[in-house]
């Protein structure tokens, strides 16, 4: 007993048979030679039946076998072999799905179309000059023999098989006038016979994609040939290869196996992808990706193209479209390199789906062969969708590589590297990497000051003077080093703790509310070089030395904001990390505006000198810290020359109070 009864001996059987197979249905599949039997994979559920059956014999093994579905997956040319398989079928009372192929009729102006083989001939007889393929088979192979000179024109390709070259040699057909190979053939190896033999016109049936027929017309396209084309029988109704396996599937109660490929295209020129990206991509049967991602597609036949780039929405079609079993995701460079790759692999993977990836060549490597520089001391980064300031990664090293996003942001970049006095730099812009309108750009800053890009471009920038630019985040900046004018500034030795305490990390987002002079800004800006700070201070004159020692210290990534906290935060994304260092007497209003716009815990360091600022900011500590707060008093003497003597002047004593408060927390009822 089986569960499927498979008629086949076609491309369409075959997949199917394997299909089947790689489910664990149990299935006998029938085929009219020796031959076809050889071309399946086999496996533990299929079970091959090799013998020509007639009407009667394809209904004594139907009710012998008992299936629960016959599919018909004959050629589309063999109408008798369907209908006893149908008239079978009916009289057993089981479930007949005739799978059908899919059609193509686009071949384009040059070609020719007509109904029957002897009409082929009658049109090539008219057109005596130029070469013949005939990709017709070889049971009427003997009609080309009505062309005029057929011997030296025609090249007869057949299967390989005993019978197919026999009865070609007969006619004459020998030698390289006799190509004998296994099909379907692909577009590439269409290509080569045309141009080997310098073939003018192709013979072919339109007997659907699967059998090869889009390679074909697609070959005779690019090579300038003349296609003849025998039109189908008629139209049948079925089911295609695709929802043939989505049917059985659902009649049959399984998910099908799927095997999903994430292939990184490289920049976009199908030249530039892996040999092996570029195998599975001729595997699939459905293939996905974004806008311009697809190109590399169009020169493997028909396939089922999706433009889609949401990894969710991807997800959701291969799970409602369960007959696409072979299938391949686009993503543009390489796949481990800010790819969507990293997404599609957490919701793709599952039951019944194995997921492979593919790498291709980032834009970075392809970048850095074209302006011949190595790229294993550049700090990497990406501004495509996202926001990174460069100016400090640029301060610090000797290379720095960005994705670029927007058409204005090389000028913008130019202009910032002038106001930030960065001179000894050179600047290479890429944009539309390995497409004909590639363009690669070397100059300074002010070199780049009216130049505008293409949202597809990425940017190095090498520091020739890294050593004298460089702001070392394990260095603390002595007081002298900061512009201060009359503004009460956060000391040396209480920034070195208050900052320490913070445990800043690389992508901090932080706030400095009260930000003076900003010398606490510009250690946190230092030590945070891939975050942002955002400096909250409402003394005009304050803001003025902002300003001067962002510019000093080339703190890009610092934003000033002036105003008076808690208004000022409200526009403000939320923090991970916050120094108060001055509140106005708003402390209590400024934390819980901070935790309620913060989804995620938040480090709080809170600098106190009057003791009435330090009650207040002990009970929010307490009051919204997750545990109990972490409280220093720091009494700092300096000395200070007094005739030959040293003598120490105190200064006023900080507490410091350090907690991490809960996102969210202070909506709670309690509060």
């Amino acid at each position: 007993m089986c569960k499927v009864i498979l008629f086949g001996g076609t491309t369409e059987g075959r997949l199917l048979a394997r299909f089947l197979n790689e489910n664990q249905i149990d299935t006998v599949v029938c085929v009219a030679t020796e031959y076809g039997g050889s071309l399946l994979d086999g496996g533990s559920c299929i079970n091959v039946l090799e013998k020509r059956l007639d009407e009667a014999e394809m209904e004594e093994l139907i009710r012998s076998e008992t299936p629960h579905l016959v599919v018909d997956a004959t050629h589309p040319y063999a109408k008798a072999v369907t209908k006893n398989i149908v008239h079978a079928a009916e009289r057993t009372g089981v479930e007949y799905m005739r799978v059908i192929r899919d059609s193509d009729s686009s071949a384009g102006g040059d070609a020719v179309y007509v109904e029957t083989l002897e009409d082929a001939i009658a049109w090539l007889r008219e057109h005596p000059e130029g070469k013949i393929l005939a990709a017709t088979g070889s049971k009427e192979l003997d009609k080309y023999a009505e062309i005029p000179d057929y011997r030296s024109r025609v090249y007869a390709r057949v299967l390989s098989t005993v019978e197919s070259v026999m009865k070609a040699a007969e006619l004459g057909f020998e030698g390289k006038k006799l190509i004998a190979m296994q099909g379907p053939f692909s577009r590439e190896m269409n290509i080569a016979l045309i141009r080997q033999y310098d073939i003018r016109y192709m013979v072919t049936k339109e007997s659907g994609n699967t059998g090869g027929y889009a390679d074909k017309i697609e070959a005779c396209r690019e090579t300038g040939i003349t296609p003849v084309i025998i039109g189908r029988p008629d139209m049948e109704s079925g089911e295609t290869l695709v929802s043939a396996k989505n049917a059985i599937a659902e009649k049959l109660g399984f998910d099908p196996e799927r095997q999903i490929a994430l292939i990184g295209i490289g920049m976009g020129n199908p030249d530039g992808m892996t040999k092996e990206g570029l195998d599975a991509l001729e595997q699939a049967e459905l293939v996905i990706g974004s806008g311009r991602m697809l190109q590399p597609a169009a020169g493997y036949g028909n396939k089922k193209l999706l433009d889609e780039y949401s990894s969710e929405k991807i997800a959701a079609f291969i799970d409602e479209n369960k007959g696409y079993t072979n299938i391949s995701v686009l993503l543009s460079g390489d796949t481990g390199f800010y790819s969507g790759a990293k997404k599609l692999v957490e919701v793709l993977c599952g039951e019944n789906r194995k997921v492979e990836i593919f790498p291709g060549i980032s834009s970075l490597a392809y970048f850095a062969a074209k302006i011949q520089k190595s790229w294993d001391d550049c700090v990497i980064v990406s501004n495509h969708g996202r926001k990174n300031a460069l100016i400090p990664l640029i301060r610090d090293n000797r290379k720095v590589f960005s994705i670029l996003g927007k058409k204005d942001d090389i000028r913008n970049l130019a202009e910032k590297l002038v106001e930030y006095q960065l001179d000894d730099v050179t600047m290479y812009m890429g944009e539309n990497l390995s497409y004909d309108d590639e363009r690669i750009l070397q100059g300074s800053p002010e070199e780049f000051l009216q130049t505008e890009n293409s949202p597809l471009a990425v940017v190095m920038v090498e520091n020739h003077a890294m050593e004298k630019t460089r702001v070392n985040p394990l260095t603390n900046r002595g007081d002298g080093e900061f512009l201060r004018g009359q503004v009460p500034m956060t000391k040396e030795e209480i920034r070195i703790l208050s900052v320490s305490r913070l445990q800043l990390k690389e992508d901090s987002i932080c706030y400095d509310v009260g930000a003076g002079t900003g010398s606490v800004s510009v250690e946190m800006a230092v030590r945070a070089s891939r975050g942002q700070v955002y400096a909250v201070e409402k003394k005009a004159e304050a803001v003025e030395l902002l300003q001067a020692n962002k510019k000093k210290f080339r703190a890009d990534n610092l934003e000033i904001v002036e105003g008076l906290a808690p208004e000022a935060l409200q526009e403000l994304p939320a923090p991970t990390h916050v120094f108060i260092g001055g509140s106005s007497g708003n402390m209590d209003e400024i934390i819980t505006d901070i935790l309620r716009k913060s989804e995620g815990p938040v480090r709080f360091v809170i600098n106190c000198i009057a003791l009435e600022s330090t009650a207040q900011a002990l009970s929010c500590a307490k009051k919204y810290g997750i545990a109990e707060p972490d409280v220093s008093q720091i009494a700092v003497s300096k000395g200070h020359a007094v005739g030959r003597y040293t003598m120490m002047k105190s200064e006023n004593p900080i507490t410091i109070i350090c907690f991490d408060g809960e996102g969210k927390k202070c909506e709670s009822p309690e509060y």
